[in-house]
């Protein structure tokens, strides 16, 4: 789990401008940030430890390709606004998918949240994915959050906040991205994406970037490692995992 003493400067929200970068920029940059979602039943965050750029018209892999402006009510219209509002979807016909529209306005770019470490509300994600995290069963802690359908119910994040400006103090039911914590690029990796291989080329492109030594990724995919992860059955306010020394380019 994140070290409480590294997560001071939480309640700083994101400003605008932090959102008009491109969306290979502001995936990198939200690594260690902290989604917070402060619902009626209660208030959860995750620290952001994977994200995924999609990177507008010109990428085979963006639900905004080839789109060059807003049409009617398309899922996509939202992607045209100037950064800083939420794009949710549904896949599957059964989960959503949180993301981060970014850069300028007219340029539909936005952030894929792929993966979260827990760190506030987690009996309340557990009740919601039905996963059970007394001491005996802390394995099952990072699973709460460990790919996007599955953060999205642990967060209880729904269509119904699909636009929702991620620039203002929320009230109840609202959702904020905040500071986190600060993750250096050393401890960064970037692979190609997941579950893209109908984006012929732009499938290759390294637009993933995980906390690589992250217990809570959605995959290890694309990730070479030494040797597995030990697991730890502490309490949930420790480490539950132990990295083994990874051998991997870093993000540069």
């Amino acid at each position: 789990m994140a070290n409480n003493s590294q997560t001071d400067r939480n309640d700083e929200l994101l400003g605008r401008e932090f959102y008009l970068a491109d969306a290979v920029t502001v995936a990198r940059s939200l690594l260690g940030k902290r989604l917070v979602h402060l619902s009626r039943e209660g208030t959860t965050a995750g620290i952001i430890v994977e994200t995924e750029a999609y990177a507008g018209c010109e990428d085979a892999a963006c639900h905004s390709y080839q789109r060059k402006a807003p049409v009617g009510n398309h899922r996509t219209n939202i992607m045209f606004n100037e950064g800083g509002y939420a794009y949710v979807y549904l896949i599957y016909g059964m989960y959503n998918c949180f993301n981060v529209v970014v850069n300028e306005a007219g340029h539909p770019e936005a952030v894929l949240i792929r993966a979260l470490e827990p760190v506030e509300g987690l009996p309340l994600m557990a009740k919601r994915r039905g996963i059970d995290i007394s001491p005996g069963r802390c394995g099952d802690l990072k699973k709460l959050c460990n790919g996007p359908g599955k953060l999205c119910i642990a967060m209880g994040l729904t269509r119904g906040h699909d636009g929702w400006n991620l620039c203002r103090n929320a009230d109840v039911g609202g959702i904020i991205i905040t500071e986190g914590i600060s993750v250096a690029d050393p401890d960064i990796a970037a692979t190609p994406r997941i579950n893209v291989d109908y984006a012929g080329e732009a499938s290759a492109w390294p637009y993933r970037f995980v906390i690589r030594k992250s217990a809570f990724l959605s995959t290890r995919k694309f990730i070479p490692t030494d040797e597995r992860y030990c697991e730890k059955t502490q309490n949930h306010d420790q480490s539950l995992l132990c990295p083994a020394k990874h051998k991997i380019v870093a993000f540069q």
